[in-house]
């Protein structure tokens, strides 16, 4: 299932942002570990330039959207407690996004 997340992202973070998603490239083997604990097919993040600053928008290819989460918050890994960290430490607060239409090829 295909689940996308928007985020708005602290002006004095983006750089932090990404200099993560650069390590996170180079932790492939711990990505790829924790992807098999949550269930977690492919991910892939933007950052989206606005006039009201930058939005992270993060899309995850998943089973299952909640099992993924549970993992992710009962998980030992040290990767895990360090994205999760960045994640709040970037967080520029809520974004009111409107989803408009899903359409799945088979249900």
């Amino acid at each position: 299932m295909l689940h996308v997340r928007f985020q708005r992202v602290r002006p004095d973070k983006v750089e932090r942002l990404r200099a993560w998603m650069t390590e996170l490239a180079g932790r492939a083997d711990e990505v790829r570990e924790t992807f098999a604990q949550e269930g977690v097919h492919a991910e892939k993040a933007w950052l989206i330039h606005t006039a009201d600053g930058v939005v992270l928008a993060y899309a995850l290819i998943v089973d299952d959207i909640d099992a993924a989460f549970a993992a992710h918050r009962a998980s030992t890994l040290p990767i895990d407690h360090e994205h999760a960290a960045v994640m709040q430490e970037i967080d520029g607060g809520p974004l009111d996004v409107e989803q408009i239409w899903e359409m799945l090829a088979k249900e």
